[in-house]
């Protein structure tokens, strides 16, 4: 089952016209989140960029997207086909209209997908900075979508070099995310985290993260930072919203990062804030 424009429909029979702005120009941009326990993790965060998003792109947002207690309603019918389990719902939005470049419209369309959710908190055994790909900063490199053919080449390098993860780098050299999550570490008592200039995602996990962080008393610090400054860590950890991972080694360099006390400290004080799956 899915959800088209707020009705539940099979997927079997979906079928969408065109022209498709979102097919024909990546003309519109993606949010994955977790839905559990009747709610969605990290609503806020979820919420906060999803406006970005929309101002950014210059969308009209539906109404039944617009509010978290309308968003809940409007998702609440497909999350109850997975009969009370956890499940990962992808909310695509995409500009209607034809045309060329220039739209002519800020009206949208949107389609949410579903499936089961699997919590992904191992350590990442093997990782290296990326040496075929970097990001792509830019007025849109903080929300999903606009450079997705960035990761599928991350990706594709990944498995060629048969690692658990490559870091990414930005066009000046300093470090970004991975793949599919965002990446901090830990010095000294301080977490330290890439700038959005980067041109990294602005990860709701991370945000989330953000707030237990201080709570515990750590120092947070976003900034740009060179490979060096990563390599000289404690402890590294990815994070999205399957998990937060500690990371074993990066290129030549070990970590002990799963043993680390504050990286510990810091996933239990982010597992106590999140619902159970």
């Amino acid at each position: 089952m899915l959800l088209y424009n707020g009705q539940l429909l099979s997927s079997e029979s979906f079928t969408f016209s065109l022209p498709n702005r979102g097919l024909f120009f990546n003309d519109g941009f993606f949010e994955t989140m977790v839905w559990a326990h009747g709610s969605i993790l990290y609503l806020p965060h979820h919420l906060h960029r999803l406006h970005r998003a929309a101002a950014a792109l210059h969308f009209a947002l539906p109404p039944a997207l617009v509010t978290a207690d309308a968003l809940l309603a409007t998702l609440q019918p497909l999350a109850d086909t997975f009969a009370q389990m956890p499940c990962r719902l992808r909310l695509q939005l995409w500009r209607q209209g034809g045309g060329l470049y220039t739209p002519t419209t800020s009206a949208c369309e949107w389609l949410v997908t579903g499936q089961p959710f699997t919590p992904l908190e191992t350590q990442v055994e093997r990782a290296a900075f990326a040496e075929k790909v970097s990001t792509q900063p830019s007025p849109v490199s903080f929300c999903k979508g606009p450079n997705a053919l960035t990761y599928v080449l991350a990706a594709q390098e990944r498995a060629q070099r048969n690692l658990d993860d490559v870091v990414l780098l930005s066009p000046a050299g300093y470090v970004a995310e991975t793949v599919s999550a965002a990446v901090g570490w830990l010095r000294e008592h301080v977490i330290y985290v890439p700038a959005a200039a980067t041109g990294c995602v602005a990860g709701v996990r991370l945000a989330h993260l953000r707030t237990i962080a201080l709570a515990l008393g750590f120092g947070w610090q976003e900034g740009l930072y060179l490979p060096a400054d990563l390599l000289a860590a404690e402890a590294v950890f990815t994070a999205n919203i399957a998990g937060l991972r500690p990371v074993q080694q990066l290129g030549d360099t070990l970590f002990s990062s799963n043993a680390h006390v504050g990286l510990h400290h810091l996933r239990l004080a982010d597992r106590h804030a999140t619902p159970n799956y």
